[in-house]
């Protein structure tokens, strides 16, 4: 697979980014480390996020409503894949900046 194809992978749940990160290991340029950070750092932040609207459910089961907002990582999500295919080195919205720069093991 080429870079774009692993970088557009690598958006597609945890395993796909393990795919894309371990098949593009020794032929990977910018394109791909830059949405291997921006994607594993997208699956951190929805993880925790799930994690913790999960405890503040069980806690107040009135707030159960607030679960639409795992929407917005599938925004996210697209908008990568997205950026991905244009082969365009775009952070994503809102927490894209943080991860610029992270994740010293990719590269």
């Amino acid at each position: 697979m080429d870079n774009k194809t692993l970088s557009i992978v690598s958006y597609i749940t945890l395993i796909g980014w393990l795919i894309a990160f371990f098949a593009g290991k020794e032929k990977s340029n910018d394109l791909l480390k830059y949405h291997l950070r921006q994607s594993l750092g997208l699956t951190i932040i929805s993880l925790i996020f799930s994690i913790v609207l999960s405890i503040i459910i069980m806690i107040l089961p009135v707030l159960a409503m607030l679960s639409f907002v795992n929407i917005v990582f599938f925004v996210l999500l697209v908008i990568g894949i997205i950026n991905a295919a244009n082969e365009a080195k775009k952070p994503l919205p809102v927490i894209g900046k943080l991860f610029e720069d992270k994740f010293g093991f990719i590269g």
